[in-house]
């Protein structure tokens, strides 16, 4: 049976509607605790500040950047097996609770402890390596590694391990939900990006 050209503007105008409105519904904080305390303390740290250095620190993170994580980790464009079972778990509501919890949290402090790369970390993350045509970190990142919301994750203070595992999985495809960061990183050699996932780490 077809349905009336009218009837079928109609229902698509109320989807559209439905998810407009949530895009903009204010952040429920409480329910972000709430859902964030059952699924992500375990591994995350009960304020967002991961005090294990595989598992990233969260808190402050820009919370466009944290639903489109867990978004694709839920339809798997990020492949994290761990992540999937959390976030498959989780609708956009959910997810915006949650970033939007961890934004207003206080993020910790971090510090370098490879005085011997700390030099060319610092050269690459301001300067990047023009010869070989590898933008600077600071360009999308900030010289304080602020980020920019909606765009550019909050670096500053990230464990240089985290950082170092992710670099080194956007260099090898494992990785390939940012084509730009898979075009940085494959131009980088093992000594480079640890030495810059270190400088990130003392970053603030």
């Amino acid at each position: 049976m077809k349905l009336p050209a009218s009837l079928l503007c109609a229902a698509a105008a109320a989807v559209l509607s439905f998810s407009a409105h949530a895009q903009t519904a204010k952040p429920d904080l409480a329910k972000g605790a709430a859902l964030y305390g059952q699924v992500c303390v375990a591994c995350h740290a009960a304020d967002g500040n991961s005090t294990t250095p595989a598992n990233p620190k969260i808190a402050r993170q820009h919370p466009e950047y944290l639903v489109k994580q867990l978004q694709e980790f839920k339809s798997g464009k990020r492949d994290n097996a761990v992540m999937k079972g959390f976030a498959s778990a989780l609708s956009d509501e959910d997810m915006r609770n949650i970033a939007y919890w961890l934004a207003d949290q206080k993020a910790t402090t971090g510090f370098a402890t490879e005085k011997d790369l700390v030099r060319a970390g610092e050269r690459i993350y301001r300067g990047g390596i023009p010869d070989r045509q590898i933008a600077a970190c600071a360009g999308c990142h900030g010289p304080t590694g602020s980020g920019i919301p909606a765009q550019y994750p909050r670096l500053s203070g990230q464990h240089a391990e985290y950082t170092r595992t992710q670099l080194n999985a956007f260099r090898a495809g494992a990785r390939n939900n940012n084509a730009q960061m898979t075009g940085v990183a494959a131009k980088m050699n093992d000594m480079e990006i640890k030495a810059v996932s270190d400088y990130i780490a003392g970053l603030r």
